[in-house]
C-alpha cells in the first residue's frame, strides 16, 4: 500500500520530485505545501498546493519530502528541516526507479535521487541529499546530510562531501578530495584540491571565486 506524501515546496524542484514519485510505486502524493500565500490553492502538474509548510503537523500520517534547493542558500534544506522539526520516520526517501544503486547502499531519510543517478559501490548517502539526473557517486564516497548535486556532477572514489555543500551541473571532483560544509562548486568545475567550508570555487581547475 502506498503511503501518503506531502511535498514541501511548489517550485520547479517540486515538479521534478512529483514526476519521480509518480514513476514509482512507494508514495501517493496528497499535495504540496509552500510558505508563499500566493501559491495556496494553485496546482503544480495537477497536485494542489494545500497551504503553508506548518500543515505537516496537522497530517501526521503523511510522509514528507523537502523540495527546495538553492545554490545561493546552500543551507536552505537544513534550515527547513530544522524548522519543521520532524523525526526521520516522517520523511520519505524518493529514489527514481531508473536510478542504479549498488546493493547494500543506504539512502538517508528525506533524500531524493533522480533518474540516472548511479552509486557504483555500497555506501551511505546522507539525509536530505538531493541528486539530480546522472549524478555519480563512486566507491568509498562520504555524502553529507543536506548536500545537493546538480545534474551530471561526478565524485571519484573516496571523496568527502560536507553537510550542505552544493555542486553545480557537471562538476567533477578528484578522488580523496574534501569539500567543506556549505561550500559551493560552480557548474563545469574540476576540483583537484580540498575546498574549505563556506567557500565558492569555480573553474578548471577550480579555484576560489575571484582568484586568478
Amino acid at each position: 500500500m502506498r503511503r501518503p506524501l506531502l511535498l514541501v515546496g511548489a517550485g520547479g524542484l517540486a515538479r521534478e520530485t512529483l514526476a519521480a514519485v509518480r514513476a514509482g510505486t512507494d508514495w501517493h502524493p496528497l499535495g504540496a505545501l509552500d510558505d508563499n500565500p500566493a501559491t495556496h490553492g494553485t496546482r503544480i502538474d495537477g497536485l494542489r498546493v494545500l497551504g503553508p509548510s506548518t500543515l505537516v503537523h496537522e497530517m501526521p500520517d503523511a510522509a514528507v519530502v523537502i523540495c527546495v534547493a538553492n545554490v545561493r542558500r546552500p543551507f536552505a534544506r537544513r534550515d527547513i528541516a530544522a524548522r519543521l522539526d520532524l523525526p526521520d520516520e516522517r520523511y520519505a526517501t524518493v529514489v527514481h526507479p531508473a536510478a542504479s544503486l549498488a546493493p547494500g547502499t543506504e539512502v538517508g531519510a528525506g533524500s531524493i535521487l533522480f533518474a540516472g543517478v548511479v552509486v557504483t559501490a555500497p555506501q551511505r548517502v546522507g539525509r536530505h541529499v538531493l541528486a539530480m539526473p546522472h549524478v555519480v557517486f563512486t566507491h568509498d564516497d562520504e555524502v553529507g546530510d543536506h548536500s545537493c548535486f546538480a545534474a551530471r556532477a561526478v565524485l571519484a572514489g573516496g571523496v568527502h562531501i560536507g553537510q550542505c555543500a552544493y555542486l553545480g551541473q557537471g562538476a567533477l571532483v578528484r578522488e580523496f578530495t574534501k569539500i567543506g560544509e556549505g561550500a559551493v562548486i560552480g557548474m563545469g568545475s574540476v576540483v583537484l584540491t580540498d575546498v574549505p567550508a563556506g567557500q565558492t570555487w569555480a573553474g578548471v581547475p577550480a579555484r576560489p571565486l575571484g582568484e586568478k
